[in-house]
């Protein structure tokens, strides 16, 4: 729900059902291994434009060509703090920008 603003460590590992996910807008924190080996995880919607304190490896083993979209800056600013940000930068060639409704 919208009201989450942290994500646990191993909160969803090793959900293989799951096939996408959407991290609200409130979400500050996402722990270690949090969504790893979600082996049919393809899609990854981050509502936040400020990158959440993420841990290494939260998206650790997903589907092959699992995308993270962040929200879209006239600026590529949002999605350039993302590609730097700790925790995150590891998935750096996944980012794609999406404009959330």
């Amino acid at each position: 729900p919208e009201s989450v603003t942290s994500i646990g460590g191993t909160a969803f590992q090793g959900c293989s059902s799951l096939t996408s996910i959407i991290i609200p807008e409130g979400v500050t924190s996402i722990g270690y291994w949090a969504f790893n080996s979600c082996s049919s995880l393809k899609s990854v919607y981050c509502k936040p434009t400020t990158p959440p304190n993420g841990e290494s490896n939260m998206f650790a083993s997903n589907a092959s060509g699992r995308k993270i979209y962040v929200p879209a800056s006239d600026d590529d600013s949002i999605i350039n703090a993302y590609k730097t940000a700790d925790g995150w930068k590891n998935y750096a060639s996944a980012f794609e920008e999406y404009e959330f409704d």
